[in-house]
């Protein structure tokens, strides 16, 4: 792809809305082909499903995608800041789960998960669900989780915890009002963090990522900075309680590449983690389905593959 590429996403097939515990909105649209393995995705702190494009769309001939925004990002609203944790996170995900199988029906899926949602992923498939929900969902068929921000005791607590309070900080004092979206883009371009992105990627960032202010006169971000601070606030909180061992279905994670500075948080190595397939991508990034995003397609793929998930009943 050459430096002029522009990505355009087509139109979902099919588009529902749902409403959350406090009535919030989001929106699951519905990609590709409804007789193949059903996928679900979502994406990182801050960001929006769309953005990942140049990746998800690698699936859609094979499989049956459902992607949707975490509450507060994307296509949806911005709502309570005080409902913007990680436990309603978790409990968002049951209620997504649900619904996804009465609007599209009710069959395995495998979720497909980036940063922050595979971080809710990891919670929501754990011992750690009965705490932060008392109602009964689906499970997982299989999950497949691109650089979870998390950490375990021992492992650089110093180092992680600066991190977070770092980061925490930048999101706060970040702007959150641009002219126009050339404005966003010239900021961002310069930046380490996105050098590696596809070509088109940070303009479609800027598109799916922004929306026009209440004035009509500049552009904002869609998930308010503070909201994603208070994310990154509690990473760590929660993080330290996961128990890889209470997983309940079989799950592969991806990560960035360990001697690659980190884009976001300190990437940890699951090499001695035993109940997860653990892989991480060479010359890649936290944002590595941005950066490489046919190989990130491969690694779904081939982990599908290798479970002989393909094997399951399909038909709706």
């Amino acid at each position: 792809m050459n430096k002029e590429t522009e990505w355009t996403l087509p139109d979902p097939t099919s588009v529902r809305e749902i409403y959350l515990e406090d009535d919030s909105l989001v929106f699951l649209r519905r990609y590709g082909n409804p007789a193949g393995i059903r996928l679900i995705l979502s994406h990182g702190n801050g960001l929006a499903i769309d953005l990942y494009y140049p990746f998800w769309s690698l699936l859609i001939d094979d499989f049956d995608l459902i992607v949707y925004d975490l509450r507060n990002h994307g296509w949806n609203s911005v709502g309570s800041q005080e409902n913007h944790n990680i436990p309603t996170f978790v409990r968002d995900l049951g209620r997504i789960l649900e619904q996804i199988d009465v609007h599209f029906g009710s069959k395995p899926a495998i979720g497909v998960f980036h940063s922050f949602s595979a971080f809710v992923a990891l919670l929501y498939s754990s011992d750690l669900k009965a705490l932060m929900s008392s109602t009964e969902s689906p499970d997982f068929l299989a999950m497949v989780l691109f650089d979870p921000p998390i950490f375990k005791p021992g492992h650089d607590d110093l180092e992680f915890d600066e991190a977070v309070k770092t980061t925490a900080k930048l999101m706060r004092i970040r702007g959150n009002s641009f002219k126009n979206t050339d404005e966003f883009t010239d900021l961002i371009r310069y930046s380490p963090n996105f050098q590696n992105f596809v070509p088109g990627a940070i303009e479609l960032m800027a598109k799916k990522t922004l929306r026009k202010c209440t004035t009509g006169e500049c552009f904002e971000l869609r998930c308010p900075p503070e909201y994603e601070a208070q994310i990154i606030d509690y990473f760590r909180s929660y993080s330290v309680i996961l128990d890889f061992d209470t997983l309940v279905c079989p799950t592969k994670i991806i990560g960035a590449d360990p001697l690659v500075p980190y884009a976001y948080l300190p990437t940890l190595d699951f090499s001695d983690v035993v109940s997860v397939d653990y892989d991480f991508l060479p010359e890649t990034s936290h944002f590595l389905q941005l950066e490489q995003p046919g190989q990130c397609a491969d690694e779904v793929k081939a982990f599908i593959n290798g479970m002989d998930l393909l094997s399951v009943n399909t038909e709706l």
